[in-house]
């Protein structure tokens, strides 16, 4: 499996020379979370890498509410190095796919360990961060706000699927 440096190399934009620093050097504790989440184990024979993420989501009902969250956590980490809102909703998009294919029960399952939405968008961060770790203190206002938004529609397909849930079993409980 491909290993990700910390630090990657920024294209600059054509005639703007200070667009961004050359370098960008992302948090260590986001790169191992990510990591761990997503990558930690190996299977020997097949070399096929998988996370805590494969193993929580084999809880029901919040296995994928669970890692949702950690996932989420990267995205608003992404704020704070002011990354483009188009690759911050990108991340977002990552991050629902993976919540709606995973509430298919096994398919989802497995689709959520080849997935990995935390390996993503870390790659993205580090591909379109404009500020280092040490800069990275705060966001700016209008990044929060897009996030939010982001993460209040991640939160409404959260609750939709609870509530498709809860009317799916009245509907085969009242007609047993």
């Amino acid at each position: 499996m491909k290993e990700y440096p910390i630090e990657l190399a920024q294209q600059r934009s054509v005639g703007d020379e200070t667009a961004r620093p050359s370098h960008i050097q992302i948090e260590r504790e986001l790169e191992l979370l990510s990591r761990w989440m997503d990558n930690q184990f190996r299977i020997p024979v097949i070399g096929w890498r998988f996370g805590a993420n494969a193993i929580i989501d084999l809880i029901p009902g919040i296995g994928d509410t669970l890692t949702t969250l950690v996932a989420l956590y990267v995205l608003t980490s992404a704020v704070r190095y002011r990354v483009p809102k188009v690759t911050l909703l990108r991340m977002g998009l990552n991050i629902a796919v993976y919540f709606v294919v995973g509430l298919i029960p096994w398919v989802g399952d497995l689709f959520d360990a080849w997935w990995k939405p935390n390996i993503r968008n870390i790659t993205l961060l580090r591909r379109r961060a404009t500020v280092s770790a040490e800069e990275a203190r705060q966001g700016r206002t209008s990044d929060w706000l897009f996030v939010g938004l982001i993460i209040l529609v991640l939160l409404g397909m959260l609750c939709g699927s609870l509530l498709l849930a809860y009317f799916v079993l009245r509907f085969v409980a009242s007609h047993l």
